[in-house]
């Protein structure tokens, strides 16, 4: 009997939560800001928020944070809806901050008629001398004391665009010693005169993340607002909009954000390599982002299991990216095909073949539960192999190709070395052999064992591809963390472009949806790039974790 797997500590919340009957219905948020792609990291918090209501009921809802109208854009709200489909999660409602900005100019009011919130004209240098330090107490601002109706009426002025851009603010008066720096009078609305995605230019006055975001939980009735562990300071201001607004009490929790290694995760350093041009888009295979690891090769599972592995704790940690890299081999080892495919080719004659064209049979997935079927691949006396395949003075213990040395090609013959051709710069340009008619896989009576076993594919039944090899973006472990621009410790051999690699006929009717290896060369699947007269594959993973750290 397998043992029952420990709830994390958020799990466990919500079952005391809804066992004591504090809540009938679980309700969570995913709550991204659309000013760019989600990454690895929003995944982890996808997972959390939606399998959450998967297990125990109820519903959770997709809410963009869209109150900065500088940085945000439509095409980010697409991509990010796009994503959590594809993830495999679906969202009882599509919401926006920008849906309350009604309501939540209505709760900025109300502060102000209690007392408890008024409008700043210091500068942005002069609130920061006045805000004190952690063991310092801040000093309360000259304006904290205007009258509530002279507040009200410079807001409602901020509000139909009588100032320009940073004249007022709008600040919470709460207590300027608060050992709590965000408690010390925040700031809950500034000027802005910007076009909003959504709301055009009805609005000039915009809330901040802190004064907008609580009330919106609020407002849908959030039940467990999950965030991550930055916010854990934020958690009192939080509490303290909806006890002084007198609303719905959502409760926020934080857990650990996703730190891997070899990545950065802030979206404006994945901006930053967007707009140099250092990679090439959002989608990039080489972004940690869930488009550009999709258009890897990335699948919804593989991601989901790193999730669940993972796991949900309260100190942040450090991943090995090789974890993601490990999930997605052990999903594609039981689903994708296997395909051959010669990436720096080499031309190798069967000199005694005489049979024309030759049907072989291929095993498409040995570990595919269904046993994956088998596929027919043409065999002929003009091959392509890999290059590096043939060695012309053989190392010890080699069991490749080598003049007199014999090797199977996989699926078909035994093959031995009788010699070969140079080019005038000493390049070996052709390989002649001859096959062993008797040694044929699946009825071999030669009685001949040989050590090596090596791919192929039918010269004059290739097709040609681009393979692109991806590696990990970054050299260092902790881009982040290292001395100087993070942008310094990019791996200059992230990408390797192979023009001219020669691929098995089958793989001309491959679709972006599929998946496959490349016998003994990795994990591959087809780009977008693909066209009818050129197929473009990318290399998701190597077999085995082959990266170099650096000395």
């Amino acid at each position: 009997m397998s043992e029952e797997k420990s709830l994390n500590f958020i799990e466990e919340i919500v079952e005391n939560d809804l066992n004591s009957g504090k809540y009938e219905t679980l309700v969570t948020r995913f709550p991204p800001e659309p000013n760019g792609y989600l990454h690895i990291g929003h995944a982890k918090a996808i997972c959390l928020n939606f399998g959450l209501t998967q297990k125990y009921g109820g519903y959770t809802n997709l809410r963009f944070d869209d109150t900065n109208p500088v940085t945000e854009k439509t095409e980010y709200v697409n991509s990010q809806q796009e994503d959590i489909r594809w993830l495999g999660f679906n969202w009882k409602n599509e919401l926006y901050a920008s849906d309350y900005f009604d309501e939540l100019y209505g709760f900025a009011v109300k502060l102000i008629e209690k007392g408890l919130a008024y409008v700043d004209e210091s500068s942005a240098d002069e609130i920061a001398a006045l805000k004190g330090t952690p063991t310092e107490p801040g000093q309360d601002s000259p304006y904290r004391n205007r009258s509530i109706e002279e507040n009200l009426d410079i807001f409602t002025k901020m509000k139909n665009g009588e100032f320009p851009d940073g004249a007022y603010i709008l600040r919470a008066k709460i207590d300027m010693a608060s050992p709590n720096m965000l408690m010390r009078d925040p700031i809950i609305y500034r000027i802005k005169h910007a076009e909003h995605h959504r709301t055009g230019n009805k609005w000039c006055i915009y809330p901040m993340y802190d004064f907008a975001h609580g009330q919106s939980d609020s407002i849908e009735h959030i039940t467990h607002s999950i965030c991550t562990l930055e916010y854990v300071s934020h958690r009192e201001l939080y509490d303290w909009f909806i006890e002084k607004l007198e609303i719905f009490p959502s409760k926020q929790y934080e857990f650990a954000r996703l730190n891997l290694t070899s990545t950065v995760m802030s979206k404006r350093k994945l901006l930053q390599l967007v707009n140099e041009n250092l990679v090439n888009g959002w989608d990039d295979p080489r972004m940690p982002t869930i488009s550009g690891l999709r258009r890897r090769g990335f699948t919804p599972k593989s991601i989901r299991e790193f999730c669940e592995r993972i796991g949900i704790a309260k100190r942040e940690n450090l991943i090995e990216l090789s974890l993601l890299e490990f999930c997605i081999r052990e999903d594609l080892n039981k689903t994708a095909n296997r395909v051959m495919a010669v990436l720096d080719p080499i031309k190798l004659v069967i000199t005694n073949y005489e049979k024309g064209t030759e049907d072989l049979t291929g095993e498409n997935n040995p570990e595919a539960e269904d046993g994956g079927g088998t596929r027919v691949i043409p065999f002929c006396n003009e091959l392509w192999i890999e290059r590096e395949d043939f060695m012309e003075v053989p190392a010890k213990k080699w069991f490749r190709l080598a003049p007199g040395a014999m090797v199977r090609l996989k699926f078909a013959y035994i093959v031995k070395c009788e010699d070969f051709v140079k080019d005038e710069n000493g390049n070996v340009t052709e390989i002649h052999c001859t096959y062993i008619p008797e040694s044929k896989s699946g009825s071999d009576t030669s009685g001949i064992n040989v050590k090596g076993t090596i791919h192929w594919v039918s010269a004059p039944h290739a097709k040609t591809a681009e393979i692109r090899l991806y590696d990990r973006l970054f050299v260092s472990e902790t881009p982040d963390a290292e001395e100087g621009d993070f942008k310094d410790y990019l791996n200059p051999e992230s990408l390797m472009v192979l023009p001219n690699a020669y691929i098995e006929p089958a793989l001309a009717d491959a679709d972006l949806d599929g998946r496959y290896q490349f016998i003994r060369k990795g994990y591959f699947c087809l780009d977008k790039d693909s066209t009818a007269d050129k197929l473009v594959f990318n290399r998701t993973v190597t077999l085995k974790d082959t990266f170099k750290k650096p000395n």
